[in-house]
């Protein structure tokens, strides 16, 4: 795998460094850590953008060196422009396979703010993301999956698959059933539906989940560790639901599809992955292809 970790001096990137460096890799993986510094136009003085420099070039070595001492292969390097178009542009030339981002970032060097670079990340990436969050417990992992058994969600079993894990790391696999109705029938059959086409659209909805839970379960047999399943009919959106369900659970890692079944669940890059990945409290990975 490639991976590029994008950097600033900010205490959310170190931990961000941390966790990727503790983690298990496929073997032959390699790691570009990238520090994106603004033109010196932008700048009121010019010792400012040298200074800058100075401090990401610290920054990448020293995230080079710390991921070397691991036995990764892994380079530095210092870029200048805006941080949303250098790491996507980098990720797509360097044909990376995942981006790395800390959770926010509080230096003026990259700017590397939740909810501006992170989330343009998320929606424009050609590639998988991950937003690190630091770590909460302490002892082992738990990975929680949340599927709609889409295409989409099965690629994201796939990536869990596909990656080395520590020995006892828990996984649980999570499907919220969602009641979708036709707004045609709502409109055309007062009082909207009548309680027989409810229940049929329930039924449906929650095969639906138990199906992709049931796949999403086959795919992670694989994998040596404690395997859980859990189905939520809350009244709530998939990501309150997945959130609230990360909380409860204690999960240190949440990772899901991009998108999913239109109109079905809903996992829609921009609603439900984008929501997870902006607001959880733990780690998240939205998978790509």
């Amino acid at each position: 795998m490639k991976i590029l970790l994008a950097m600033d001096t900010s205490p959310a990137s170190k931990a961000a460094l941390d966790e990727i460096a503790a983690r298990q890799w496929p073997a032959g993986s390699s790691f570009k850590v990238l520090s994106v510094v603004e033109p010196s136009h932008l700048w009121t003085t010019s010792e400012v953008p040298q200074e800058a420099a100075r401090r990401a070039e610290e920054v990448v070595q020293s995230g080079a060196e710390q991921l070397c001492s691991k036995g990764h292969e892994a380079a530095g390097t210092v870029l200048s422009g805006d941080p949303k178009a250098v790491i996507l542009d980098q990720a797509r030339s360097w044909g990376a396979d995942f981006i790395v981002v800390g959770s926010h970032g509080g230096s003026a060097i990259t700017r590397l703010i939740l909810g501006n670079v992170a989330a343009n990340i998320l929606r424009y990436a050609p590639c998988s993301v991950e937003i690190v969050r630091s770590r909460v417990n302490l002892g082992r992992t738990r990975v929680l999956l949340a599927t709609d058994g889409s295409a989409s969600s099965e690629r994201a079993a796939r990536s869990i698959v596909e990656r080395p894990w520590p020995a006892g790391t828990a996984f649980r696999v999570l499907s919220a059933v969602e009641l979708i109705l036709p707004a045609t029938r709502a409109l055309l059959e007062p009082p909207f539906v009548d309680s027989t086409f409810i229940e049929s659209a329930r039924g449906a909805a929650m095969k639906r989940s138990q199906d992709a839970i049931a796949r999403a379960m086959e795919m992670l047999a694989a994998i040596r560790g404690d395997l859980s399943e859990s189905i939520s009919v809350l009244l709530d959106t998939p990501r309150a639901i997945i959130l609230e369900e990360a909380n409860h659970w204690g999960a240190d890692l949440i990772v899901l599809g991009s998108h999913g079944h239109s109109g079905i669940e809903r996992f829609l890059l921009g609603s439900v992955s984008e929501g997870v990945a902006l607001h959880a409290t733990c780690s998240v990975e939205i998978i790509r292809g």
